[in-house]
């Protein structure tokens, strides 16, 4: 079959590579229907995430049709379409039992990360029984797509938020996490979502989708000044960072009131100060981590009732022959691509 695979920094190829079997009794294979490329795959392409080996097939964002599964999986059966986890979990393991499924014992089964993803025609699943989701009667690919990672990363961003209605919500980055960020905090009542970016074509898309309330580039505003416009001079009541650079990290910092909460879901490769000297007298709150997708059938029944929706964001799409024009693309930022969709 074919698949991208990960050579080492700047060095990623479509390969013919053999298609994955069942190896344990919870597993399942999955034929790819739709993927994407992910911000955390341009991480991977240039080496940024060293704990990726040379050899691994990446991509995590996918449905998918059953085709195989093992004698433990009760949950789906071959020929169901599902909608499938990033991150799979056994459900029994300590962190598993405590809600934190991404930090699971057995593994933490990150496709395209620590095992093979889905940029490639067929998937093997490990826990099955807690990675496949059944895609709804009346719902396509196109429709639940991003439950599996994006969607549940801005829902994680946005709970961990702690937002209360009527509060103003600043998000810095507005690309496709950062989208979903805003979105999913509508879902607390806040008074404004305010999202923060360089890019006008994406502040004006978010504008126009209604995932956000108001824009701000710092490339021609003064992000303080106008979010302290906002909110009669203390500043946003909640900052969520969806980047993972310095300037967001710095900015969402900055920009947090006093007794206010910084969520991070952003993928840094680098490490980034804290200013505990002067932060400390301000009694906010920082919470950081990776997704657990707890929360993929809420988000499904959601998009089903017609309360959430993010097919916006599918800007370009092409058959997996073409995926790595979609690196060059989506990574750069091209053409204002803001999610490039993979089909077989």
């Amino acid at each position: 079959m074919k698949a991208v695979v990960y050579h080492g920094p700047d060095n990623i190829s479509l390969d013919d590579v053999p298609v994955p079997q069942i190896i344990e009794s919870d597993d399942a294979i999955v034929r790819v229907t739709t993927s994407t490329i992910c911000g955390t795959d341009i991480h991977i392409q240039s080496g940024g995430l060293p704990a990726v080996q040379p050899g691994t097939i990446i991509g995590h964002e996918f449905c998918g049709e059953v085709v195989a599964v093992g004698p433990s999986v009760t949950n789906v059966n071959v020929g169901d379409q599902c909608a499938v986890s990033c991150v799979t979990s056994c459900g029994h393991c300590f962190y598993c039992r405590k809600g934190a499924y991404s930090q699971c014992t057995t593994g933490s089964w990150i496709f395209g990360y620590l095992i093979d993803g889905c940029q490639a025609e067929y998937v093997r699943v490990p826990h099955a029984n807690m990675g496949l989701y059944k895609i709804p009667e009346g719902l396509t690919d196109d429709d639940v797509l991003f439950v599996g990672d994006i969607l549940s990363t801005g829902f994680f961003g946005a709970e961990n938020a702690e937002i209360k209605p009527g509060d103003t919500v600043a998000v810095f980055g507005c690309g496709p996490v950062g989208m979903c960020a805003m979105a999913t905090a509508r879902l607390w009542g806040p008074a404004c979502v305010v999202a923060v970016d360089t890019n006008d074509f994406r502040l004006e898309t978010a504008l126009k989708n209604g995932v956000a309330d108001a824009a701000i580039n710092p490339l021609k505003q003064d992000v303080a000044a106008e979010i302290k416009a906002l909110t009669e001079g203390r500043g946003a009541d909640a900052c969520i960072e969806a980047v993972g650079v310095k300037p967001t990290y710095e900015m969402a910092i900055a920009n947090v009131r006093a007794g206010g909460v910084v969520s991070i879901i952003g993928v840094f490769e680098k490490p980034q100060e804290l200013a505990m000297d002067s932060l400390w007298i301000k009694n906010i709150k920082i919470h950081m981590g990776l997704v657990t997708t707890n929360q993929i059938p809420a988000l499904i029944r959601l998009i089903k009732a017609g309360k959430l929706g993010m097919k916006f964001l599918q800007t370009h799409r092409a058959p997996l022959a073409d995926i790595m024009t979609g690196y060059d693309i989506f990574g750069n930022k091209k053409d204002n691509c803001i999610k490039w969709i993979v089909t077989p």
